[in-house]
């Protein structure tokens, strides 16, 4: 997959059936970049919003393991865009340089693979330090 400038939707291939269940799997080329990093979030409260960050250089592959993530991502120039994932063969790419909101379900669990290793110097927390 050729590295994309702007957030987008990934389907992964799925295997199985209902009786028995899916498998997906998320390998090259659906992943642009080498995994530093990989963590998940959970049980977070109806109407909480996260987020509310950019990154410098961090790239990110996002699924919803279960349950539904709505986010919002906007770049400097005031562009937004919305995404769902509801369906755990639905990936989302995200390149750095995005700022976003994210509302999880209670019973959501958000997986990101990470292109670089957690460092705090990577991440942009104020809005307008982000709109410069």
């Amino acid at each position: 997959m050729e590295l994309k400038k702007e957030p987008c939707l990934i389907n992964l291939s799925c295997v199985g059936e209902p009786k028995l269940g899916y498998v997906s799997v998320a390998q090259f080329p659906e992943v642009p970049f080498a995994v530093k990093r990989v963590y998940w979030t959970y049980y977070t409260p109806n109407g909480v919003i996260r987020g509310h960050h950019a990154h410098k250089k961090l790239q990110q592959i996002i699924c919803a393991v279960s349950g539904s993530i709505k986010f919002q991502f906007e770049n400097k120039a005031g562009i937004k865009f919305d995404f769902l994932l509801d369906n755990p063969s639905k990936v989302l790419y995200v390149p750095p340089g995005y700022w976003r909101t994210i509302e999880l379900s209670h019973n959501a669990v958000l997986l990101c693979l990470a292109s670089e290793e957690y460092t705090e110097e990577d991440y942009i927390r104020n809005y307008d330090d982000f709109k410069k």
